[in-house]
């Protein structure tokens, strides 16, 4: 099977894809909303997702409820709650991943001091194996590291981050949005996918942002807390879906998310 095949299991035909990030718990121990990771998948399904990037531990214990939708495995581990510091470090290796049925890694990668002497070489690591491999590889490219502040996701950082990601030779990118998306679109020459950020509790407030960066040329989404965190995971990932997908209205999305229809 070679990269392309698995890059189709993720982005459907469209060239869109609605990701479910689940890989919190390497940090944050149980969320609200993961508890139970196999319920959360089969939850996630029947809501039209397109793949889900899980730890190993999840992939290995769920992969019958996995087997459905596109697999994206994490390669490093950031800084536990207890931690210090925004640098995540290579831990895992494509390898592995592939042994798991993985159809992409991700590597969390960032602009600044103490972040990107550690986080570059480990994307340049990846992606120079996964070459030979036929694996693509996802940059998580997050300005000042893993969970770094607001301050720090300026429409200026996120555009020159994606950039160096492309040059540095990645398959897609998971980054944050901001107003003017547009700009990170026309400097970088592969698909991105918007994360989903801090938890919020206005629901039409995030999904006009999701509208938002569909609109101005993203590929598709790369959500957690603001999916499985909001009690209702079916439909908030039908109300995602239909954005993605069908380019429905961000009333038409909300209606989705309270009625499931």
């Amino acid at each position: 099977m070679n990269k392309e095949r698995r890059f189709n299991h993720i982005f459907k035909a469209d060239g869109k894809a609605l990701i479910v990030a689940m890989d919190h718990g390497t940090y944050n121990g149980a969320s609200a909303g993961l508890e139970n990771p196999g319920e959360t998948i089969e939850q996630i399904i029947e809501g039209g997702a397109d793949a889900a990037l899980v730890n190993f531990g999840v992939a290995r214990r769920f992969a019958k409820e996995l087997s459905s939708i596109g697999y994206i495995a994490r390669l490093d581990l950031p800084p536990t709650y207890m931690g210090q510091g925004h640098d995540s470090r290579l831990v895992f290796n494509a390898e592995y991943a592939m042994k798991m049925g993985a159809d992409a890694v991700m590597v969390n990668v960032g602009q600044g001091i103490g972040v990107e002497e550690i986080t570059y070489p480990s994307l340049a690591k990846a992606i120079s194996f996964c070459d030979s491999i036929g694996l693509p590889v996802c940059a998580e490219s997050v300005p000042g590291g893993f969970d770094a502040g607001k301050e720090f996701k300026t429409l200026d950082n996120i555009a020159r981050g994606a950039r160096i990601a492309c040059e540095i030779g990645c398959d897609f990118i998971k980054t944050a949005y901001a107003p003017g998306f547009e700009r990170v679109v026309k400097e970088t020459f592969v698909p991105l996918v918007v994360l989903g950020g801090s938890k919020t509790n206005d629901e039409k407030e995030f999904l006009a942002s999701i509208k938002a960066a569909m609109e101005q040329g993203a590929s598709g989404v790369a959500i957690g807390r603001n999916l499985w965190g909001v009690g209702n995971t079916v439909n908030m990932t039908r109300a995602l879906a239909a954005i993605v997908h069908r380019n429905v209205s961000v009333e038409e999305a909300y209606e989705i998310l309270k009625s499931g229809k």
